[in-house]
């Protein structure tokens, strides 16, 4: 099994991120102040689905775009547990901005982990989140494909001219785009027997005069702040060294079990952050109100709503174990299998997603208030069911991979 060491593999319950084995890459306290800054101008960005521009600047000038970009390409080197520890704290804030992070550290985790990508394309795209803060995204999903995760080639084309490629297509769902300086677009080549694979498109002055088009379509109702609109792609020019891991489409049937470990991880940390916020504001809702049939009592006196909120300090409890277990493994090098991996992901965001129900059954209309943040964090968390591989096909993963054994 892999987690049979589980008991060593985390820091004591009541420690925070990072307080167990080496020193972390950031600062705890400065995560959780850019959190409480963010979280200020949260609900602004949810009404509006704005894109919160000002949170990467301050991201930016402490150098957290380049978290897990190695040392040597002027990143801080961090691990996944460093990854988890920035990603789950700003999700408490503002979790939009969190979901761009995931997505960031997850591709820059692969950039390095083989010779797939061309050395000087990997080695810009490093050092301008170092320096910049720049913010790089694979655009993957497309209105006839879906999810590439349920199978299918993409429908957007790469095609080969002098000096590098045409590239044309549609992709949904392309979160953080208001603020990408780089965008991967997952493609197929025109070839008869295709190689499917990203093409890297470096944002330039400006995205009309490239031929890409964004349009806001992104009118979701939680993750607002995300971004997550529709581009078109008209004939765009790639230069040849801008395009990585191209494999015909048996190639990309293996799991890659570091990979699904890191996107396991961090998502499941966005959305068990949310949840705590729901928990944090629960705490604070339970001390302040004081109906006047508890005789002057505060209703965090009531065993009821202390049972509640136990059973919601249970399944984050849960979470915090699963989540710095998976991330403790993969960072000392032995990730477990993709299966077990996405059971993580699985039981992180089911419990994520119960605990913040948990909280609006216990209270009630303030909780389903948009005065208060509650409705917002539950509308917020339902969205873990929708990043791929979705539940169905996890379970059905483990169910196939338990009979094999």
């Amino acid at each position: 099994m892999p987690f049979d060491d589980l008991p060593f593999a985390i820091p004591p319950f009541g420690a925070s991120f990072g307080e167990a084995g080496p020193a972390p890459v950031v600062d705890p306290s400065l995560i959780a102040a850019l959190s409480a800054e963010f979280a200020l101008r949260a609900a602004e960005h949810d009404a509006a689905a704005s894109f919160p521009f000002e949170n990467f600047d301050r991201l930016a000038a402490a150098g957290i775009p380049a978290l897990v970009t190695p040392k040597s390409a002027g990143g801080k080197g961090g691990g996944l547990g460093d990854a988890l520890a920035v990603v789950n704290g700003i999700a408490q804030g503002e979790p939009s901005t969190a979901l761009v992070l995931v997505l960031q550290y997850v591709i820059h985790n692969q950039l390095w982990r083989g010779p797939a990508w061309p050395e000087a394309l990997r080695d810009r795209i490093a050092r301008t989140a170092a320096t910049d803060g720049a913010l790089i995204n694979i655009l993957r999903v497309e209105p006839e494909l879906g999810t590439p995760h349920r199978g299918g080639l993409p429908a957007t084309v790469a095609r080969k001219v002098p000096g590098g490629w045409r590239i044309s297509g549609t992709k949904l769902y392309s979160t953080g785009i208001p603020a990408l300086s780089w965008l991967g677009v997952w493609a197929r080549t025109e070839d008869d027997e295709p190689l499917v694979g990203t093409w890297v498109v470096p944002r330039g002055a400006g995205l009309a005069e490239q031929g890409i088009e964004v349009r806001e379509t992104w009118n979701h109702i939680g993750m607002r702040a995300s971004g997550s609109h529709e581009v078109v792609f008209r004939d765009v020019f790639v230069p040849d060294d801008h395009a990585g891991e191209l494999r015909p489409p048996a190639g990309w049937a293996a799991p890659d079990t570091v990979a699904t470990a890191w996107m396991s991880t961090l998502f499941s940390g966005v959305y068990d952050g949310i949840a705590r916020s729901a928990r944090d504001w629960l705490v604070g809702f339970l001390h302040a109100r004081k109906p006047t049939g508890l005789n002057g009592a505060s209703l965090d006196t009531v065993p009821r709503l202390q049972e509640a909120l136990g059973g919601i300090e249970a399944l984050l409890l849960t979470n915090r174990i699963l989540l710095r277990s998976l991330s403790a493994a993969v960072d000392r090098g032995s990730p477990p299998s993709s299966s077990d991996s996405l059971l993580v992901k699985y039981t992180v965001t089911n419990n994520a997603i119960d605990a913040v129900a948990r909280a609006l059954e216990v209270t009630g209309n303030p909780g389903l208030s948009r005065d208060n943040p509650l409705e917002r964090h539950h509308r917020d968390v339902l969205c873990a069911r929708v990043h791929a591989p979705q539940n169905d096909m996890i379970l059905t993963g483990a169910g196939r991979a338990a009979l094999a054994r």
